[in-house]
């Protein structure tokens, strides 16, 4: 199941982005992945909000924040077109969190990790993505 993880500045997101990007992230990664939206499913898109101390993230050009958004799903679950559409949301939905313009893109890196076949698991037993797919459609079916 997919997994995404932010990371950020303490204090570079509003309130009200930081109430909603992690409920926000995890609902752009089920729609690129194609998985239904069902409970089950929602579920298992765990998202995780990684704010770092005051002073711990910097570049070598100034402190201005920048946010890493790092995504990892089961390999082939997401073609490039999906990548694409996915990293594109995923920098929207940080860019709005954090009130900043669309110019400032260039501060939300997405990094895609895709997790070999047969090296995932869960409840005790490896989970492979002939699995997952399987879940899924009998989850649209369910719908």
């Amino acid at each position: 199941m997919p997994m995404i993880r932010l990371t950020a500045p303490a204090g570079a997101l509003t309130e009200d982005g930081r109430e909603s990007v992690q409920r926000d992230l995890a609902a752009a990664l089920l729609r690129w992945e194609g998985a239904p939206d069902t409970a089950f499913f929602r579920a298992q898109a765990w998202s995780y909000l990684v704010e770092l101390p005051t002073g711990t993230q910097t570049t070598a050009e100034d402190d201005t924040p920048r946010f890493l958004v790092e995504v990892t799903v089961p390999q082939g679950a997401l073609s490039d077109r999906r990548k694409a559409g996915l990293v594109e949301e995923a920098t929207k939905v940080v860019l709005a969190a954090a009130a900043l313009a669309p110019e400032e893109a260039i501060r939300v890196w997405v990094l895609v990790h895709e997790q070999p076949d047969g090296t995932w698991g869960a409840g005790g037993s490896v989970i492979r993505y002939a699995d997952l797919v399987a879940l899924a459609q009998q989850g649209s079916n369910d719908a």
